[in-house]
């Protein structure tokens, strides 16, 4: 049985922000983890907004619609809060960013040709962003100005999309663990997500620390319980049943029955005992990518 059966989803859980004018990717550039100043119109970036202290206040899929128009698709519950402290810094750079949700609709794909994580395609105003596969199926983000067709195919629910998130173990970045994590913390710079050639942005010198100087203490991992997870539920190992050795970082059920997760977790728990979430047992599985060793 195929669990995760070609369709598409409507991503009523995320909203984009627009970043227009002629130094929108060059402020871009230095807010976010990721190089947006040589950003091609045929790729995305996967990238984090982080505090001074490294730690990730949003995450984004980016994208040129224009020489001079970046879509920044993010968790829509810290889009507010997002576009408001990322407004501070824009001073008199000649960028407006702009809740630009309302004109466009988001749908998740999965199934047909594979791509390249992170390549872009944009026919009539609409662009596929193709993103990391899931179980070995294709998955994709299409974003259509608004009133545009459907993708072709059936109709999938969103909780399904959801499950697929978690098994590509790429996280989004919600409410509920704001400013928790550095990125590498959800192995961000494994995937994509952090670029550590480009020039300043806020948080920088700890994530170069973190990669750099062996202080990183804690990686993402998918993992399965028999009882259902949220975001910001902690995880608990068997060797200390008081101080949580990790942190819920997306879930979504699973159609196999019990829930399915992305965690952070101590590496140090990840070795050996038991780990367990809300009292249930809690199993790792395998990552479907390779952690990078080194940079």
């Amino acid at each position: 049985m195929n669990l995760l059966p070609n369709g598409s989803a409507p991503l009523t859980h995320l909203g984009i922000i627009r970043a227009e004018g002629a130094d929108a990717a060059k402020f871009l550039h230095g807010q976010l983890t990721q190089d947006f100043a040589l950003l091609g119109q045929t790729e995305a970036r996967l990238a984090a907004f982080c505090n001074a202290k490294g730690r990730m206040q949003a995450s984004f899929i980016g994208f040129k619609r224009s020489a001079t128009e970046i879509l920044l698709v993010c968790h829509r519950d810290l889009l507010a809060t997002t576009l408001k402290r990322l407004g501070m810094f824009v001073m008199r750079a000649q960028a407006k960013l702009t809740d630009a949700t309302a004109d466009f609709d988001l749908y998740g794909t999965i199934g047909g040709p594979a791509q390249p994580a992170w390549t872009t395609t944009t026919v009539d105003g609409t662009t596929t962003v193709a993103l990391y596969p899931a179980d070995g199926q294709p998955r994709a983000m299409v974003i259509a100005p608004t009133g545009s067709p459907a993708p072709a195919g059936p109709v999938l629910g969103l909780d399904l999309w959801l499950w697929s998130e978690v098994r590509s173990g790429i996280a989004t970045v919600s409410t509920p663990i704001f400013e928790a994590l550095v990125p590498q913390m959800l192995n961000y710079e494994s995937v994509g997500g952090v670029n550590f050639k480009k020039g300043c942005y806020p948080g920088q010198e700890i994530v170069a620390r973190s990669q750099f100087r062996g202080t990183l203490k804690r990686r993402a991992a998918i993992a399965h319980a028999a009882v259902p997870m949220a975001a910001g539920q902690e995880v608990f190992h068997s060797a200390d049943a008081e101080q949580p050795c990790g942190i819920v970082v997306q879930a979504a059920a699973s159609p196999e029955g019990g829930w399915d997760a992305i965690v952070s977790l101590q590496i140090a728990a990840m070795q050996d005992g038991a780990l367990t979430v809300d009292g249930a047992a809690l199993t790792l599985l395998p990552l479907p990518y390779e952690l990078l060793a080194d940079i």
